[in-house]
């Protein structure tokens, strides 16, 4: 059974050489779903929230439930070297690199809460985080990598701005700005650091990708 997609043809290379590995080990069915997941990034689990009242058309105001996240974290100069560090660290995690030696199903968002530096020359702290499933809120498997920890991440409201793209350290920064300046338009009152990013999708998905910022709500007006 053929399960490449047609896209280009580096990509369609990329995701036949990548499911050609497993396909010994999994029946079609099991490889199909998982084709869509990381393709498609459907039928992810998301962390919920509430929509809270807006008073901007360009951001959006959300909070996000108490929950339970899979976090490390990595200080350094530059954002995407450090979010890939950390998103390897994660990644192994759920392929089993936990005490329980049990894979754990992708979920999405994966968020990076950033911690900027003292100043310029300065290195920032980046956390990574992949939202626990619902069915290991309550016990999640322990890590087996020491710099792999259980976040009991507090509710939290935060306001959230939408790009599409391959997201990478410039737009990040731009879009970051962008919330900003429509928080300040709005007289919103918003904590300047930390804040986070959120990534939805594969490398794999090329169309419709979905990237967001997201600002802290400060905490007098919650």
């Amino acid at each position: 059974m053929n399960f490449c997609v047609k896209t280009s043809p580096l990509v369609e290379r990329r995701v036949c050489g990548y499911f050609l590995l497993g396909r010994r080990r999994n029946s079609s069915s099991v490889m199909l779903a998982t084709l869509k997941k990381v393709v498609f990034s459907t039928g992810l689990q998301n962390p919920k929230f509430t929509e809270e009242e807006k008073k901007g058309e360009d951001y959006e105001v959300r909070t996000y439930h108490a929950t339970k996240w899979m976090s490390t974290s990595v200080s350094g100069m530059q954002w995407d070297p450090s979010i890939k560090t950390g998103f390897q660290r994660l990644f192994k995690y759920i392929q089993g690199n936990n005490k329980n030696k049990v894979k754990v199903e992708m979920t999405a968002p994966v968020t990076c809460r950033v911690d900027p530096g003292a100043g310029p020359a300065c290195e920032s702290k980046f956390t990574v985080s992949f939202y626990i499933p619902e069915e290991h809120q309550e016990s999640p498997p322990e890590p087996s990598d020491p710099e792999v920890f259980v976040e009991h991440r507090k509710e939290l409201t935060v306001y959230v701005r939408t790009y599409g793209g391959f997201s990478n350290e410039k737009m990040k920064q731009e879009e970051l700005l962008k919330l900003m300046e429509s928080l300040k338009r709005d007289g919103v009152q918003y904590v300047e650091a930390p804040y986070y990013t959120a990534g939805y999708d594969s490398p794999f998905k090329l169309t419709n990708r979905r990237n967001e910022v997201w600002v802290l709500k400060k905490a007098e007006e919650q």
